[in-house]
């Protein structure tokens, strides 16, 4: 991770960690490093529903026209539809202004390279040292040769077409429930699956700009597992705030995580022989169960770091078709260069259909183990990770657990946090692994704050 970006994007709240200098610096980099490439360069905006995003996606635009790039603007739109609308009418890059599942009050930049990919280190780089000023300032264009800012919203409809024609069947008998997050997909989602015949039934679509995943979307699944019982409906479908993440509810319910949507994938497609070598790309966070179920079929898997560009790498790399996160992030690398909650949510319907089973038949293989998951402040997060107070005590849960769980301590890419995890057969042994590592960390003198 660099001084301002990390694993996904430049991420923080907004005003203060990321200001609209910030956003302005970005555009008059990246408006000059592709004019310089060829005369016709053009960079392409999208941005979620925070009160915030508006003055960004402004800076942005006047950044990049003011270094002689077009600026092309599609407005509120999900992440993925950014990565799509890049790749596919030949833009430079793409640029997405969201803090995706962080509060309202955060937001951040995520610039996207012109296949559709996350952005190299190499440029974001470079754009932090311009940012410091460690990089000549850049020459303002004039007269003719300044940038155009032009509305793109047909972009977004151009996604809807394309996602659409990735349904195998239409879902005229089928009762999906849909939470938007109040986020990117408020409109998007709805267009899609009434397009696809379904009978759509939306929650946490209004957007006021402070309402985005407040107690909605993916990282609030009560509401949309309430609705779903309620409302009789065949399955339920929860993005988060930029909806390049998608989680379940089945019919009775429950949580649907993105392990089990990988599990439930593999197996269709391997008995399609659609699954590539046999193997998927799952992170360190995947659940044991999910292994156990996926070693039940004699299918394979790559675990990588945590972070869906980490998994995208991987598969890009050993040709890899499905891949993701437990957090629902989960890469169809045929169909996207990311994860994209649509796109999954659309490739488990196809499964609904075809088999005709219920979505808590088709989970019923995977059997979950408990996890304990904690966010803690400290004041360093390398010095924490490195404290040989705070080591002995994860080798020790480490020990104690042996074959039957596991503990994991590591920084967050987005947030300054460390995130301490237990995975084992009871919750009383998770949470007892959870609270030894965090008195460790208190001990040590790291800890500020434990967030929940």
């Amino acid at each position: 991770m660099g001084k301002y970006f990390g694993t996904d994007g430049f991420r923080g709240k907004a005003g203060e960690d990321l200001t609209a200098v910030h956003a302005f610096k970005i555009g008059r980099f990246l408006g000059n490093h592709f004019k310089n490439q060829h005369k016709d360069a053009k960079i392409v905006i999208g941005k979620d529903t925070r009160l915030s995003s508006y003055m960004y996606e402004n800076a942005l635009a006047a950044g990049i026209t003011s270094s002689g790039c077009d600026a092309y603007l599609l407005h509120v739109t999900t992440t993925p539809c950014v990565s799509y609308i890049t790749r596919t009418e030949n833009f430079d890059c793409g640029i997405m202004i969201t803090a995706s599942h962080n509060p309202y009050y955060d937001n951040g930049i995520k610039i996207i390279n012109e296949n559709g990919e996350k952005m190299d280190d190499a440029i974001q780089d470079e754009i932090e040292r311009y940012i410091d000023g460690e990089i000549p300032e850049i020459p303002f264009a004039t007269e003719a040769n300044i940038g155009k800012t032009i509305d793109f919203y047909n972009g977004r409809n151009r996604y809807i077409g394309y996602l659409t024609n990735l349904a195998t069947r239409g879902f005229e008998k089928c009762k999906i429930g849909l939470d938007c997050a109040n986020g990117s997909s408020w409109m998007i989602a709805r267009s899609v699956f009434d397009a696809l015949g379904a009978k759509t039934y939306v929650i946490n679509n209004e957007p006021n700009g402070i309402n985005i995943n407040d107690k909605a979307g993916s990282t609030y699944l009560d509401g949309l597992r309430k609705f779903v019982v309620e409302n009789n409906l065949d399955v339920g479908f929860a993005f988060d705030g930029d909806a390049d993440r998608c989680l379940a509810v089945d019919e009775n319910g429950n949580e649907i995580n993105g392990d089990i949507i990988m599990f439930i994938c593999a197996k269709y497609l391997k008995a399609k022989d659609q699954l590539p070598n046999n193997t998927i790309v799952t992170t360190i966070m995947s659940n044991f169960g999910l292994y156990k179920a996926l070693d039940e079929y004699d299918i394979n898997y790559e675990k990588t770091a945590v972070g869906d560009r980490y998994v995208y790498e991987n598969m890009k790399a050993y040709d890899y078709f499905l891949g993701g996160e437990q957090s629902g992030h989960i890469i169809f690398r045929k169909y996207a260069h990311m994860g994209d909650g649509l796109i999954t949510a659309i490739m488990l319907m196809n499964i609904l259909v075809e088999t005709q089973l219920p979505l808590s038949t088709l989970a019923a293989e995977v059997t979950l183990f408990p996890q304990i998951l904690k966010n803690v402040i400290v004041d360093d997060k390398d010095s924490t990770m490195n404290d040989p107070v705070v080591i002995a005590a994860v080798d020790t849960c480490t020990k104690e657990l042996g074959n039957n769980g596991r503990v994991l301590l590591r920084k967050s890419g987005t947030e300054p946090v460390l995130r301490v995890m237990a995975e084992a057969h009871t919750h009383e042994d998770c949470k007892a692994k959870v609270d030894y590592i965090i008195s460790a960390i208190e001990k040590s003198g790291h800890l500020k704050e434990i967030k929940d």
